[in-house]
């Protein structure tokens, strides 16, 4: 079973939002971009909660938009074993140091987690610091997760827009 690794986080000074996931799955390792799968909502999703149509957009502007609205991104394991792209699927996972990125973001007031493997994880590796902001946990935007339509998902995602205010940096 190979090892796969995460991608640097795509975060500035001014990112009051940052969105954690798991893993990057199989496409998104293919691709060597954040949320690659076709079928993945994370770009929908997040376009709609700014609006801004994410998905047309090439890969690189995609990151300079969410750093415009002040939206980080990152995943919660540095690396793990896992066959294929499901979260239960990970095995020895070593997390990422969120509590060094955090300490690096002096405007960050809310860290969201992109289902719940994100959140069990993010949630054990921030420990204490994560008293300090506020915890959303989003229904995940995996097509390995249709339990849940989009427009249910939506709504959620959309409770990101308070933490948002004055998104524009100045």
């Amino acid at each position: 079973m190979s090892v796969k690794r995460c991608f640097a986080p795509v975060v500035d000074a001014h990112t009051r939002v940052l969105i954690l996931g798991s893993l990057p799955g199989e496409a998104s390792l293919a691709h060597q971009q954040y949320y690659a799968h076709k079928q993945n909502r994370f770009w929908h999703l997040v376009g709609e909660v700014i609006g801004v149509d994410l998905p047309a957009m090439a890969y690189d502007a995609r990151l300079q938009t969410l750093l415009e609205h002040r939206i980080g991104l990152w995943d919660v394991v540095a690396e793990a074993q896992r066959i294929g792209s499901l979260d239960s699927r990970i095995r020895n996972h070593a997390s990422n140091d969120l509590v060094a990125l955090i300490e690096t973001l002096p405007n960050l007031v809310a860290i969201a987690f992109n289902g719940g493997t994100a959140e069990k994880i993010g949630a054990s590796a921030l420990g204490e610091k994560a008293d300090a902001y506020r915890l959303v946990r989003l229904p995940s935007s995996s097509p390995a997760y249709a339990a849940v339509p989009y427009q249910e998902k939506l709504v959620d995602w959309r409770r990101l827009q308070q933490y948002l205010v004055n998104r524009h940096k100045t």
